[in-house]
């Protein structure tokens, strides 16, 4: 049995995934929600991508699609939320994790929160809008009837930077 097979075991613990050494298993996840980031800069879109976990296997993925759409709201977690809902049947995501490449903005925090999940992972942090650490706090708010733990810069450096290359691209005009 290889180290993934192990990984895969342990992943239908209940957060088993946050306790193991290393960060592995967030790891393997993100680079799922790196791939929907890709998908994104190759749609031209900024390149955030995200994904939703239950039970050790996908059930919502999503990347930003605003400019495709013409809609403010289609930001790479709320398209995976949507998704994991109708996957689950379900608006109340309690058993799921989301990860996502990017700090989540208020507007998606907000989701993240009347969706009951109860843990985000996420990439680069947002200076200019992130609302679990940088700017506002909204997971740790005592006043919301509802928590959420959280988990920043997992492979962070690889979410920097496929949004530095993009937006560095739309400069120079490629």
């Amino acid at each position: 049995m290889d180290d993934s097979d192990d990984l895969d075991d342990l992943d239908d613990l209940p957060g088993a995934g946050l306790l193991l050494p290393g960060g592995r298993p967030h790891e393997r996840w993100m680079r799922l929600a790196l791939e929907e980031a890709r998908a994104a800069a190759a749609e031209d879109e900024v390149p955030v991508g995200a994904i939703v976990v239950a039970g050790g296997r996908v059930v919502g993925s999503g990347h930003n699609q605003r400019e495709q759409l013409n809609d403010p709201t289609a930001h790479a977690e709320m398209i995976a939320l949507t998704q994991a809902a109708a996957t689950l049947g379900s608006w109340r995501l309690e058993g799921c994790t989301l990860y996502v490449t990017l700090e989540p903005c208020p507007m998606c925090a907000g989701a993240i929160l009347q969706a009951r999940v109860p843990t985000v992972v996420w990439g680069a942090a947002d200076p200019k809008a992130g609302a679990v650490a940088s700017l506002y706090t909204l997971f740790d708010d005592p006043r919301l009837n509802h928590r959420v733990e959280h988990v920043g810069h997992v492979l962070a450096d690889e979410c920097g930077r496929i949004l530095s290359e993009f937006f560095r691209g739309k400069r120079s005009g490629k």
